[in-house]
């Protein structure tokens, strides 16, 4: 059976738009699922205010659902929006804009039913700060959504750019690579943001009066925990913005490919990472505001350590671009 150019592009577009929906679907129901969870554990205990319980359950998940509501727009952009069809490098920009939000979708949901979760049990454990355990739950939840973001802006890049002057070869890799290197990227980054947002919630709970050098922590140890996916979204930018010369040959395409993968999964793991110091220093500040400084010290200085991997996978992907 013969595929002509249109075939192909339109099969990546539908390809493209289910991969970014069905992964994009995955974290927001995780996420969704755990703030509920908690919901039901504080209604038990607190069933006197299960209104404002149920209150702010609703609002968690809803922040929660924005993730996968990012990938619904880019799934249905692909799908109905009217592309030049004339050029398979904008099949590979589908195949990379599927990735890169359906990937960049996990990590923000998840990471984002965490504070709602704890906010929930915090109101059933000091229902006089419930107002400051929403605001919290809010801010870092927001803060969550954060790499979510940085995906559906490379993912809208890659659907509205022009390839009309790039040569087939080896854009349509730097293409793909571009889309795995701040999808992957933002999965750690989203979840350990995640957990240092619902270790405030629990903090604040547990001891409202340290507020404020609990949120100062939390927002701290969350930017330090989105640089991975910050690394992934530069990543990203030079492989699309990049002029690359016409080759043919496989390891062109291949480095360009290898260094959106090294970037992706590279910055996972320091994402995470990142987030646990920050979770373990947001709640023992909690227990111990008069230490909230030397806390401080100790999470940035090991967030430093655990995000030196991430440092690495950079310098590899920026040598296979630059280099090799």
């Amino acid at each position: 059976m013969d595929f002509d150019t249109q075939i192909l592009i339109k099969a990546a577009a539908f390809t493209g738009a289910g991969i970014a929906m069905g992964l994009g679907a995955i974290g927001a129901a995780i996420g969704e699922g755990y703030t509920a969870a908690e919901a039901n554990g504080a209604l038990s205990r607190n069933p006197e205010i299960s209104g404002d319980i149920f209150k702010n359950m609703l609002v968690g998940q809803a922040v929660a659902e924005s993730a996968s509501i990012f990938a619904l727009v880019v799934a249905i952009l692909m799908l109905f929006l009217d592309v030049p069809l004339d050029n398979l490098l904008n099949g590979a920009a589908f195949l990379g804009t599927g990735l890169c939000m359906g990937f960049g979708a996990i990590g923000s949901g998840i990471g984002s039913g965490f504070p709602g979760g704890q906010a929930c049990a915090g109101i059933a454990r000091q229902p006089a700060v419930s107002s400051r355990l929403t605001t919290n739950m809010l801010i870092g939840s927001a803060v969550c959504q954060t790499p979510a973001i940085f995906s559906m802006v490379v993912s809208l890049m890659m659907i509205f750019m022009s390839f009309a002057q790039a040569p087939l070869g080896p854009t349509w890799a730097a293409l793909i690579g571009a889309g795995l290197s701040t999808g992957l990227a933002a999965i750690g980054s989203g979840y350990g943001g995640g957990l240092a947002a619902g270790a405030s919630c629990e903090g604040i709970s547990r001891q409202p009066e340290s507020v404020g050098n609990v949120t100062t922590v939390m927002l701290v140890g969350q930017a330090v925990a989105q640089t991975p996916s910050i690394f992934g979204l530069l990543v990203s930018f030079i492989l699309l913005f990049k002029r690359f010369p016409e080759s043919y040959e496989l390891q062109a395409a291949m480095a360009l490919l290898g260094a959106g993968l090294c970037m992706g999964f590279g910055g996972i793991g320091p994402g995470i990472g990142n987030g646990m110091a920050a979770e373990g220093a947001v709640r023992w500040v909690a227990r111990n505001v008069k230490k909230a400084g030397e806390l401080m010290r100790i999470m940035l200085v090991g967030q430093a350590v655990s995000q030196s991997t991430a440092i690495y996978a950079m310098v590899v992907a920026l040598v296979l671009i630059f280099v090799v």
